[in-house]
């Protein structure tokens, strides 16, 4: 039994304080042994109270049955969170929840000891991506997911999903390193070769009284397989002209239409290191304050591989080029903007003073920065191979773009039956994204600006929840939450096409109700239903995009509406003394749902472009199944699922009426996993996996019916396998292989073949 004063250290996480203001459930004793539960007062461990669906996974379990990289790998059987992780060490990985899909980052909250590391400078599976890379895995103590935007401390970004990830804090002296390689077996293509990753780690702890800490340092170097592919349209006719060449793949876009493959791009290649730590201390009054940081440096080398070779066999990257009978002029930009160099230094800290006595009243302060100390893409315009070794380019900056979040939350127990929850929330996120000229892409400096998009958006809010217990088996949780949001300082400008457009400012208030009934009919049994408003205001990007039309540069609507989301939800679970089974029906109803879309631009020409707009109304409704059970037919082996069939659809759409009852881009109708572990004893741990995921759409209008193919959406049936052995208390090693049926599908890019993970941990 861990004693009460563990608990009260672990409360002092600033994600377990962001949980702790909100009374609430985590079923705990679903997912971790009986004797990981302590509880005391309101902190993540004792969240019975919690209004959201909530599903968990402790390290102790992550340790059995995953193959853990990166931390986002902690998340990958958890219901409904699929993280778009094209390769190890990505630094575009959004999450996907029940309705959204990975173009939706701005639709789920990720923090980590409280640290917001959702980028929601922006709302896309880009530069809007979380930042996984602050954090490292072997830290990671559990991980929390809060589905729908049920709790009123969280802003209407809880739409999708809350990820909540807390680390560990030594109770003494501990250090450990590790040793961590994997190898993928990639073919595709012109493509037919071995991707290598290799990691390490070390970490460092302690606590002396009052006080602890912890430090962990991790170097990544990643080889990914390519992103991407050079392709041209098949034209109808035939002709003689061009170079002659062999090399290409027949094959149809994600339209259907015949073109040709003519190369790989975005093969990456990236040497990250972050250095992550935490350091805590408890004054006697019952006051713990404590500073939560993470740097993270990644440095990426793209390269692209041509298939296409003239009779001398050299490699032909651009001109005109004769493909079995067909011309095709290829412009230097097919292979070159495959080419790039990206340099990235991001630091995240995080202050949390909090009172956790478990009396009456307790409080919580936790302001946290997120800052782009640099960030530089730099990319070629000539044609290759010359433009390997320099000439002109361009960059694009994101230096000084950052947020800031400060949240004031207290919690009031006047009654044995009433429990009180309140805060105040201000956060400002800041865009400066400049482009610049490049004499030399390699290494010349900064000449000209090309274009600069620019702004802030800043959110106020204050809220309050009332949970009472009428009778035991009864629970009434009501809660709202007021919001004031801002964009202002929004600037636009482009030397050619000429634009320079400073921003109108623009505001919205906001008023989000919420409420959840709960009722335990029969001991093990718990009806649950919950109904809550949420506004998800547009990111900084969203409102200062610069798109442009021909020969000019337009921002087409700086003045967007926030999403208006009704969710409800109605659920039933059933748990015993080994596993609990569950269904949840669930319903999304949005109105001006942000999304990217083809429309003319400007209002009322005939030029068409794809950018974000509002879309009048979108619908999601569906049921999720989760089911758990240990100690099936023999003790140590354990069983855990989950299936979801989700039915989104377009009700309304008046600039683009093709989409009216069309399904939602990237969110397919059936998802689902299953994981079986067996840990026969202290020693060994097996298990095996599997991920489901049907096809899915990537564009509005459903107008891309091919799935399997680049920029296509297809289907997958993944498989993988973990063993871990403990050669003594100090070493273990854990050896496995994700998608060891060596699925080859695409989600947009194509995804990692099999792979096998291997590693050596020493734990002093």
């Amino acid at each position: 039994m861990c004693r009460p004063t563990r608990l009260r250290r672990t409360a002092l996480s600033g994600v377990s304080a962001i949980i702790l203001a909100v009374p609430g459930t985590v079923r705990s004793a679903e997912l971790a042994s009986a004797d990981e539960i302590v509880v005391i007062g309101k902190s993540i461990s004792d969240s019975s109270y919690l209004p959201t669906t909530t599903e968990s996974v402790t390290a102790e379990t992550l340790a059995k049955t995953t193959n853990v990289l990166t931390p986002e790998d902690a998340v990958r059987y958890l219901p409904n969170i699929v993280v778009r992780q094209r390769h190890v060490g990505d630094t575009q990985s959004p999450v996907t929840t029940r309705t959204s899909g990975v173009g939706a980052s701005a639709r789920s909250l990720i923090y980590v000891d409280g640290m917001l590391i959702s980028a929601l400078i922006g709302n896309n599976n880009t530069s809007a991506s979380p930042k996984w890379g602050l954090i490292s895995p072997d830290a990671v103590e559990r991980v929390d997911v809060l589905y729908g935007p049920f709790a009123a401390a969280y802003a209407g970004n809880s739409i999708g999903a809350v990820v909540a990830f807390t680390t560990r804090m030594p109770e003494a002296f501990e250090a450990s390193v590790q040793a961590q390689g994997a190898l993928q077996w990639f073919a595709n293509y012109g493509d037919d070769s071995n991707y290598g990753t290799w990691r390490l780690a070390a970490n460092i702890g302690d606590r002396a009284g009052n006080f602890s800490y912890r430090f962990s340092y991790n170097h990544l170097d990643n080889a990914g397989q390519p992103l991407a592919y050079a392709t041209a349209a098949m034209p109808v006719g035939t002709s003689t002209a061009g170079t002659g060449v062999t090399g290409a793949f027949n094959d149809a876009n994600r339209a259907g239409a015949r073109i040709v493959v003519l190369g790989a791009t975005g093969i990456e290649h990236q040497i990250q290191d972050n250095l992550s730590g935490r350091a805590s201390y408890e004054f006697e009054s019952g006051i713990a304050a404590a500073y939560t940081f993470g740097l993270f440096i990644n440095g990426n080398d793209s390269a692209v591989n041509s298939y296409l070779r003239d009779a001398g066999q050299n490699t032909i990257h651009a001109g005109t080029v004769n493909i079995g009978g067909r011309a095709y002029t290829l412009a230097a930009s097919t292979f070159s903007n495959g080419i790039y160099r990206q340099d990235e230094q991001q630091l995240a800290q995080g202050l949390s003073v909090t009172s956790h006595n478990g009396g009456m009243f307790d409080f919580e302060v936790v302001g946290t920065a997120f800052d782009y100390l640099k960030s530089h893409q730099r990319i070629p315009s000539g044609a290759l191979p010359a433009a390997l070794t320099g000439g002109a380019g361009a960059t694009t900056n994101l230096d000084g773009t950052g947020w800031y979040t400060l949240d004031l939350k207290g919690i009031l127990r006047p009654l044995t039956d009433h429990v009180l929850t309140f805060g105040a929330h201000q956060d400002r996120f800041k865009l400066r994204n400049p482009r610049y000229v490049l004499a030399d892409w390699v290494s010349g400096g900064d000449g000209a600006r090309l274009s600069g998009s620019y702004g802030k958006t800043r959110t106020q809010a204050v809220w309050f929840q009332e949970q009472w217990n009428p009778r035991p088996t009864v629970e009434v949780t009501a809660g709202v939450r007021y919001e004031r949001w801002k964009a202002f300082e929004g600037f636009n400008i482009s030397a050619a096409p000429a634009l320079n457009v400073t921003q109108p400012e623009i505001a919205h208030d906001a008023v989000s109700p919420k409420g959840v009934l709960s009722l335990r009919p029969a001991p093990g049994w718990e009806v649950k239903g919950a109904v809550g408003l949420a506004y998800r205001f547009p990111t900084v990007t969203e409102l200062y995009q610069a798109i442009a039309t021909g020969t000019t540069l337009s921002v087409p609507n700086p003045s967007l509406k926030p999403e208006r989301a009704l969710s409800s939800e109605i659920s039933a679970e059933r748990s015993w003394s080994t596993g609990s089974i569950r269904v949840s029906v669930f319903d999304e109803r949005i109105r001006n749902t942000l999304l990217s879309q083809t429309a003319p631009l400007p209002a009322g020409s005939t030029t068409l472009a794809n950018y974000v707009q509002n879309v009048d109304r979108t619908h999601a409704s569906g049921v999720e199944l989760v089911v758990r059970q240990r100690n099936l037919v023999i003790p140590g082996f354990e069983l855990s699922g989950w299936v979801t069939y989700v039915r989104a659809k377009v009700d309304a759409d008046a600039v683009f009426p093709a989409a009216v009852g069309k399904n939602l881009p990237q969110v397919p109708r059936f998802r689902g996993a299953m994981v079986a572990a067996y840990a026969p004893n202290e020693t060994w741990a097996f298990s095996a996996a599997a991920r489901y995921g049907d096809r899915s759409f990537a564009t509005l209008d459903n107008s891309d019916p091919h799935a399997n193919t680049f920029q296509g959406f297809g289907a997958y049936l993944v498989a993988d396998v973990h063993a871990r052995y403990r050669f003594s208390p100090h070493l273990a090693g854990n050896v496995g292989i994700n998608n060891i049926n060596d699925r080859s599908y695409f989600l947009f890019h194509p995804f990692p073949q099999r792979t096998l993970v291997a590693d050596l941990r020493y734990t002093y």
